[in-house]
């Protein structure tokens, strides 16, 4: 069956190690919305529901999908995100429609062209419950799929339940506001790279900052985590896509992302991606090296059987947080910038839809510091926290 190969799946190749090595740094009490089945199923009972979920929606080693069968909830339609049902598409990849032959429910892909649900797909619902597991990172589509499916929602005049879980980055705010010029999929509103929301907060202050068309007639439900505060850190039990895989990941990707706009890999198509960064043509600055390789999630990644040269930026949580400062870092992609020969091929056109600002681009080839370019982002920062403050549904980390 689908959903005992999506369990096994889960469990053999994207379970995200807790960090044995970092005891005491993980709160172990900390359970997303969906644990506690008897908080939403009774606002489900003979309702028409859409899911939106993928391999992350889960408790324990039950999908939401089951648990909500199970209960006798109605399921007329399955919405998957970026990366999939399963969750091992490369980023970007085309997925196709398809029929979970478990259950004989319609999957419907939200990526490509078809990024927001349509009239036809929601027709048949009457609330639709998003359970995704964020990573609390602006270019990390899964928050672009919630406002779409949000929006879609409120102009059909269907109910809108999030399951929220924890942010594993929401214990600070940081990084480049972004300039509305540059909205797209990896960036659809103007907060800064890393916003410190959980999804049901973010969804909260959507609606009540009039963000999206029609935000004033949805019908919007959050059901909170348990023993959640943005001060305490919680560890993936399932890995949200199929380059974070280990908490290292996590807490090093609103770094170590923006090398996706630039000539530097981020160690895709190795057993380390988002711990490391390297390129085959700067072994003058760095001694450390990867080669890349085609693997499951990562097909045919950057540098494809080349030495790359560069650093990894640590190995365990712990580390991870020690070199990172609980903030956005940038000196390694002003290191990387710094030890490239050709300084006009370093960026590419991503970087910008990325950074959601030109600014970030000119300041490093400038020569700014990390320091100084910093210092800049703060009246953004100071003024995107007054507004955050007004949606959140846990204690704040400040």
């Amino acid at each position: 069956m689908v959903i005992r190969q999506l369990a096994a799946l889960c469990i053999v190749l994207f379970l995200l190690p807790l960090g044995i090595s970092a005891k005491g740094l993980f709160d172990a009490s900390i359970r997303p919305a969906d644990a506690v089945p008897a908080k939403y199923c009774p606002m489900l009972k003979g309702k028409r529901v859409g899911l939106i979920i993928n391999q992350t929606s889960r408790v324990g080693d039950s999908s939401l999908l089951d648990i909500l069968l199970v209960r006798g909830i109605g399921i007329s339609k399955i919405f998957v995100p970026e990366h999939g049902f399963r969750g091992k598409e490369d980023a970007g990849a085309h997925i196709d429609n398809t029929v979970d032959s478990a259950t004989g429910i319609k999957v419907i892909s939200l990526y490509g062209k078809h990024k927001k649900p349509t009239a036809e797909d929601i027709a048949d619902v009457d609330v639709m419950v998003y359970d995704l597991q964020d990573v609390g990172v602006r270019f990390y589509t899964y928050i672009s799929t919630l406002e779409y499916c949000m929006e879609a929602s409120a102009a059909e005049h269907k109910q809108f339940m999030v399951l929220d879980r924890p942010n594993p980055n929401g214990f600070y705010v940081d990084g480049p506001v972004l300039d509305p010029d540059n909205k797209s999929f990896v960036g659809m509103q103007c907060i800064p790279v890393v916003y410190g929301m959980t999804a049901g907060e973010y969804a909260k202050m959507l609606v009540g900052e009039h963000l999206f068309a029609c935000a004033d007639s949805i019908q919007l439900e959050v059901v909170k985590c348990l023993n959640y505060s943005h001060a305490k850190k919680y560890a993936l039990p399932v890995a949200p896509s199929p380059n974070l895989r280990t908490m290292m990941a996590v807490f090093a990707y609103p770094s170590l992302c923006f090398f996706e706009g630039t000539c530097i890999s981020v160690g895709r198509g190795t057993d380390r991606p988002f711990e490391q960064f390297g390129n085959p043509e700067i072994a003058a600055s760095f001694k450390y090296d990867f080669t890349p390789e085609s693997k499951p999630g990562a097909k045919n990644p950057l540098f494809e059987f080349k030495k790359c040269y560069g650093m990894t930026v640590g190995d365990s949580p712990e580390q991870v947080l020690k070199n990172t400062g609980n903030k956005l870092q940038l000196k390694w992609l002003i290191q990387a910038y710094k030890a490239y020969p050709s300084k006009n091929k370093f960026f590419n056109d991503f970087f910008v839809k990325l950074s959601g600002t030109r600014k970030l681009k000119e300041q490093i080839e400038k020569g700014l510091g990390a320091e100084e370019i910093s210092r800049s982002w703060q009246v953004g920062i100071k003024a995107f926290k007054k507004v955050r403050k007004k949606y959140l549904l846990y204690p704040d980390f400040e």
